[in-house]
């Protein structure tokens, strides 16, 4: 068996993959531009590639090709249809990140509530010599208790970030998914949700239904001039218009960790506010814990060998 990892640099070097337990060989790219996937996957019995994208033209020269082992949860970068038709097994990597992305969330809250990007940058620039005395107040903090923490996605990340500001003494908010009836308590409208949250934070996938989920008109909606916090997708929010509300005061910061393009392009909206104190951009890795990458790529290897062994896992392809 020939496998071939596509962008192994999209794991830490400290990440360890287990040896296949099967003969063997494995070739390795630390990236892999579009225009190379095809020549790197023709003569592989298995692709394992995190972002690189493996379209249906990539794949019609791939003949020996069996299984594409996805290192990540989304699959937007597979054409899972032309897999399918192909009898191409794909599988990915789920619940590996519960602990990093929820925390991740809360550092960004807390950091934003507590303007601690500004008053580090403003110390930095000597502001607090300058004040004359043992501290000043140029930035706000709030504390989280008591506020309401207004969630979009119920899934186990949004659940787990419930769980946490829950302990923390936050009211929470579950935004009620149209496509079935939410009555439980806790669940409401996404139109309440917006106008009733100081804190809102995204952990839903990206789909023909959620993209610009957060538009110009949803910031309108936002009436308590809430935090809002992305580590799910971009895509998600409408990233003109966030640079608006945030330049405009209707909402007071914004933490996101990911962007409709990565790496960050020098046009891109955000880097007109990049410099804000209010705005904290991370870049990609709220999920990058040591310890979420090694179980990812533990996971990784079990899903390969668990398809070397007829017994596909996490397959997200009807074959």
């Amino acid at each position: 068996m020939h496998v071939v990892f596509l962008d192994r640099a999209t794991l830490a070097p400290q990440t360890q993959l287990r040896p296949l337990p099967f003969d063997h060989t494995l070739e390795t790219f630390e990236r892999t531009a579009p225009e190379e996937v095809a020549a790197r996957i023709r003569n592989a019995d298995i692709v394992i590639t995190n972002k690189a994208r493996i379209t249906a033209e990539a794949l019609a020269g791939a003949t020996r090709l069996r299984m594409i082992a996805i290192a990540a949860t989304g699959t937007d970068n597979v054409d899972l249809p032309a897999c399918a038709a192909r009898g191409i097994v794909v599988s990915n990597v789920r619940d590996y990140a519960g602990n990093s992305v929820p925390e991740h969330t809360f550092a960004l809250i807390f950091a934003l509530r507590r303007s601690l990007a500004a008053y580090r940058d403003a110390v930095r620039a000597g502001r607090w010599l300058e004040s004359g005395q043992f501290c000043f107040f140029d930035f706000p903090i709030r504390n989280l208790a008591g506020s309401t923490l207004g969630i979009i996605g119920d899934g186990a990340l949004g659940q787990a970030v419930a769980q946490m500001g829950r302990a923390l003494g936050l009211r929470v908010l579950f935004a009620a998914r149209k496509t079935r009836n939410d009555a439980q308590a806790g669940y409401v409208p996404l139109e309440t949700l917006l106008e009733d949250s100081d804190i809102i934070t995204l952990h839903c996938p990206l789909t023909a239904q959620t993209r610009d989920l957060i538009d110009a008109t949803a910031f309108a909606r936002m009436k308590r001039r809430p935090l809002l916090i992305n580590t799910a997708r971009g895509g998600l929010v409408n990233e003109a218009a966030l640079v608006d509300a945030l330049q405009s005061g209707a909402i007071s910061g914004a933490g996101f960790d990911v962007v409709t393009q990565e790496p960050l392009p020098a046009d891109h909206p955000f880097q007109a506010i990049v410099s804000h104190p209010a705005f904290i951009l991370t870049p990609h890795v709220a999920w990058a814990s040591d310890e979420a990458m090694q179980a990812l790529a533990d996971q990784l290897i079990e899903n390969i060998a668990a398809f070397y062994e007829g017994k596909p896992r996490n397959s997200v392809t009807a074959v």
